[in-house]
């Protein structure tokens, strides 16, 4: 099944403007993350679907690929798929599945883009597959910027909340072991209890187009998360589980600790 990576990116962020721009550890974030996601094993094209001339053109100056798009759109999910639908006039784009990597994610682990191209490989009947991490502390799974996703005993998402999801009644330290720590109180050969959704999503081509039309679900707009529309609207999404999540770029703060990575590879 052909597959494209396609990274939705505009200029004007909110909290860190022109982020993707940004170079102070010698590449733009833009360029990173692109060059992070050409690293798949599992997609054949990576391309970066932008509204702004100046990333187009610093796309153009690393060697990318890139598709103009419409500057009114709400969410990542809906640039994606009006570069689908533009590139799908050209008889070379030719794709069963399309993965929606933010722009802001130069530390993408490769093999989580192939994690989630491989679920709907494996699973013709889901149409959406996404990714989840561990909780391993009591204040994340209590922060509201960590959207948190319970699954069903085939692991697919039953629901997405930024709540503490399942809530718990009591509250035990073990929960938040490591599951493969290997001390005496891991709880090794168990699924963690607690899951922080990561925002990367894969698509069948043609669902994706379906997606973008959809109506806004109440839930959706109560927890302010686009994906509950998916299920709302009674499609099932597979999610994958990672050891770790990468860090994204949201502020001023992370992109400082972010290039104080780099300087220490």
């Amino acid at each position: 099944m052909k597959t494209a990576i396609i990274i939705p990116a505009r200029l004007e962020s909110t909290r860190l403007p022109r982020k993707l721009l940004l170079s102070d550890s010698g590449r733009s974030i833009i360029e990173q993350t692109y060059t992070a996601a050409r690293q798949s094993r599992l997609a054949d094209a990576v391309l970066i679907a932008t509204d702004s001339d100046e990333i187009a053109a610093e796309v153009e100056r690393f060697g990318g690929r890139f598709v103009m798009t419409r500057s009114d759109h709400v969410c990542g999910t809906d640039r994606v798929a009006e570069a689908v639908e533009r590139l799908a006039a050209d008889p070379t784009f030719d794709v069963d599945l399309v993965v929606n990597l933010q722009g802001d994610e130069p530390e993408i682990e490769p093999a989580a883009i192939d994690l989630a191209i491989d679920l709907l490989r494996k699973n013709p009947s889901v149409p959406v597959s996404s990714l989840a991490t561990p909780i391993r502390s009591r204040a994340q799974l209590e922060d509201p910027s960590c959207v948190k996703v319970v699954l069903d005993g085939s692991g697919k998402a039953l629901y997405f909340s930024r709540s503490p999801i399942p809530h718990p009644r009591n509250w035990h330290d073990e929960w938040f072991n490591d599951v493969r720590d290997g001390s005496d109180n891991s709880r090794s050969n168990k699924h963690p209890v607690f899951l922080q959704h990561i925002g990367l999503y894969a698509y069948r081509q043609e669902f994706l187009s379906k997606v973008s039309v959809m109506p806004a679900a109440e839930i959706e707009t109560i927890e302010s998360l686009e994906q509950l529309r998916i299920l709302h609207a009674g499609h099932s999404i597979a999610i994958g589980i990672v050891e770790h999540a990468a860090a994204g770029i949201d502020t001023a703060e992370d992109y400082a600790a972010f290039v104080n990575r780099q300087k220490n590879c």
